[in-house]
Parts: C-alpha cells; sequence; structure tokens
C-alpha cells in the first residue's frame, strides 16, 4: 500500500547541522525577568534557535578609480591602468556573475525572471543586454573544462550515451549525453546520427557503450566494432507489455521470459555472496534458460521482433554486464542526467546559445556527480577567466 508523505517508521530522523561560529552574526540572548526566575538557579547553558534571514543591502559596490594625468608636452590624457580582472568582468563582479550564470543554468531561469529577481529581491537594476553579456563571460570561462571533459571520454572504460531533441528558434536539434563514472559531457548537434558517436566517441574507441537500441547505437557498434551493453529496462518494459497481452501465446512468452530476468537479476545482486566460479555457473545456467525461451517466440510480429535481438552472438550486447565490472545492466543513470533537458529545457537562439547550454549543463551536471559545490566552482572558473589564468580543472 501507499506510504504517508514524510519520516518513515523505523528510519533514523533527520535534523539539520547547525551552523558554526564563523557563520553567526549577532546573538541574542533571552532570559526569564527576576520575578520570573525566582527561586530558579541560572545554568550555563542555552536552548538554541538559529534563524537565517537576508540582509537588506546582500551586495557591496565597489569603486574602482583610475587617475587621469596630463601629458603638458602633448595635451593627452593618460589613465592609470585598472587590474585585469576588473576591467574583465566589468560591472557585474565574479560572484554576481557566477549567481546569474547559476539561475540560467540550474533555475533554468529567463532573462527577465532573472531580471526581476535582481531588481526586486537584491535592488540591483540591470538590463537584459548586461545579463546577456554577462553569461557570454561565463560561457567564455566554462569553456575549457568542458573541453578537457569532452576530450577524456574516449578515455573512459564505461560511457551511457542518450539524446533528446530540443529546438533552435523552431529548428530541431539533439542534445547528446555521454555520462561516464566521474563526468557527464552534454554536446548539442543538429544530427541523430552514428555519426556524432563517431566525432565524439571517435571510431577506435575501444570500451563499453551503455545505450538504449536506438539505430544510431547499433549502426557505431556494427560499423566500429564496439562494444554495447543495450539497456534491460527498456526490453523489459516490452516484455511486461506481453506479458499483459490478450493472445494466450504472447503472454505466456512474456510471463517465463519475466520468470528468467528476474532469476538473472536475483543472481547477480547476490554475486558478491558466492565464489567467482558458483556465480559462474549459475550466471551459464540461467543464461542458457532465458536464451533458449526468448528464441522460442510465438509466431507473432511483436514476439519475433524482440527475439531477434538475441540472435547469435547479438545477445552478448545484453550480457556483458555479468562479466564486466562497472558496466550496468541498464541506461537509467545516463536518462536521469538528461531528464531535466527532457523536461524543461527553453530552446536556444543561435550558436552561442547552444555552446552556452552544452558547457553549464555539463559542469552542472559534473559536479553533482563528484559532490561539488555548482557556486562555488563558477566563482573559481570565472575568477580565473578575468584574471586571464587557467581555469579550474574537473578532471583532478
Amino acid at each position: 500500500r501507499q506510504r504517508k508523505i514524510g519520516g518513515q517508521k523505523g528510519h533514523p530522523r533527520q535534523e539539520r547541522i547547525p551552523l558554526g561560529p564563523d557563520d553567526i552574526g549577532p546573538i541574542l540572548p533571552y532570559e526569564l525577568s527576576s520575578k520570573q526566575a525566582q527561586g530558579l538557579i541560572p545554568l550555563e547553558e542555552w536552548f538554541v534557535l538559529q534563524q537565517v534571514d537576508l540582509v537588506e543591502k546582500p551586495y557591496v559596490v565597489t569603486e574602482h578609480r583610475a587617475r587621469k594625468y596630463l601629458d603638458p608636452r602633448t595635451g593627452r590624457i593618460v589613465i592609470a591602468p585598472f587590474p585585469v580582472a576588473v576591467k574583465a568582468a566589468g560591472l557585474v563582479g565574479p560572484k554576481l556573475s557566477a549567481l546569474a550564470a547559476y539561475q540560467k543554468g540550474d533555475g533554468p531561469m529567463s532573462y527577465t525572471t532573472i531580471q526581476r529577481f535582481w531588481n526586486e529581491v537584491l535592488g540591483i537594476p540591470i538590463r537584459r543586454s548586461q545579463l546577456v553579456n554577462v553569461l557570454q563571460k561565463a560561457a567564455a570561462a566554462f569553456a575549457e573544462p568542458y573541453a578537457e571533459l569532452r576530450a577524456a571520454l574516449v578515455q573512459e572504460p564505461y560511457v551511457g550515451a542518450d539524446e533528446s531533441g530540443p529546438n533552435d528558434w523552431g529548428d530541431p536539434l539533439w542534445t547528446w549525453c555521454f555520462r561516464a563514472a566521474r563526468f557527464t559531457v552534454f554536446p548539442i548537434d543538429p544530427s541523430r546520427s552514428s555519426e556524432v558517436l563517431k566525432a565524439i566517441l571517435t571510431e577506435t574507441f575501444g570500451d563499453v557503450v551503455g545505450s538504449d537500441y536506438f539505430s544510431a547505437y547499433r549502426k557505431y557498434r556494427a560499423d566500429c566494432g564496439v562494444l554495447v551493453q543495450f539497456c534491460w529496462a527498456h526490453w523489459i518494459r516490452d516484455i511486461r507489455f506481453l506479458a499483459e497481452h490478450t493472445d494466450p501465446s504472447l503472454a505466456g512468452w512474456g510471463q517465463k521470459l519475466l520468470w528468467w530476468i528476474r532469476k538473472l537479476f536475483d543472481t547477480w545482486h547476490r554475486a558478491g555472496q558466492r565464489t567467482q566460479a558458483c556465480f559462474a555457473r549459475a550466471r551459464h545456467r540461467i543464461q542458457r534458460g532465458f536464451l533458449k525461451g526468448v528464441r522460442h517466440a510465438p509466431s507473432r510480429a511483436e514476439a519475433r521482433t524482440l527475439a531477434k535481438r538475441f540472435r547469435g552472438r547479438q545477445a552478448d550486447n545484453y550480457f556483458r554486464f555479468l562479466t564486466t565490472p562497472g558496466i550496468e545492466p541498464t541506461n537509467n543513470q545516463t536518462e536521469q542526467a538528461i531528464r531535466h533537458i527532457v523536461i524543461d529545457t527553453q530552446g536556444t537562439r543561435g550558436q552561442r546559445g547552444q555552446r552556452w547550454c552544452e558547457r553549464v549543463w555539463t559542469i552542472i551536471a559534473t559536479c553533482r556527480q563528484q559532490g561539488r559545490r555548482v557556486f562555488q566552482f563558477f566563482c573559481n572558473a570565472l575568477n580565473a577567466h578575468f584574471r586571464q589564468e587557467t581555469a579550474p580543472s574537473l578532471l583532478s
């Protein structure tokens, strides 16, 4: 039955960790009056309630002044130079630029919504054109970390892949998602073909790609000899549909396969409790039983189409996770990584918007994957960019 909302019985209580002394401003003590405290002994102990609130003006304005000098010989005015970082940042400093990038990239908030937030909450009047410039500076700051991650994909032992279709001025585009163990990359391309896989993972990719059964991944495997782990979740969904079919032959076939699949995954989950030889014997026995069942499909098109995926050596593309450590049987993690784009993408308007989305989505997903603070990485990247220093790495 459906559980009630909130903490469940038997689960440990979740309590907020108090803020440390460095985060606390004024301390306001409250005591009983003399009359109320009569007959009581005051203790050096306090019941503490920490309350967090915004300050009246949550920003500081620094005015940088460059002195002017007159050259009496030529009458020319010479101005002392600003520091490189100050001149590069302009009106909006690195932390405030990071806030705009966070709002636009992780919100995702429109330019109008960010403009209203800055005006009404922060008390900072700003034009849309200024916000656009701020985010383009952020996109430039994120270029190096993005390129580093994209280049590192070809060295990964396992990469999950998926794609979704946003648009650019109404024209279709494809956002690809490549998820490795410690980072995620989002390239945007007009094509949904295997040529994108060849360009990004290269034609000599020597490890395993996890994906659904979409034709681009099958062609990439056939053309380049790449090892593939096809997603069981997609296949199980199709089998469950047949297991509930009104045709008894389809329903019986689907139910039999689901029984073997449950046995297969139960054995896989308990692999650590068995010796390697014992697990191998159980795996081979269940795999043979499953393949015998799937290859004796009813003479219906729905079943024959699914059974074709397990012809001959093609079946290896579903069972690779059983023998290769680090390989997932489903593509769920990659699909979760790209889910926010499927649900709430606003599309793009030109190449600059596409590059911005690629980079900010990649950095946000990778920071979350590694347990880093997204906003802090934004600040570090913008500071490095304004100072013309090397961008921080997400691989170290």
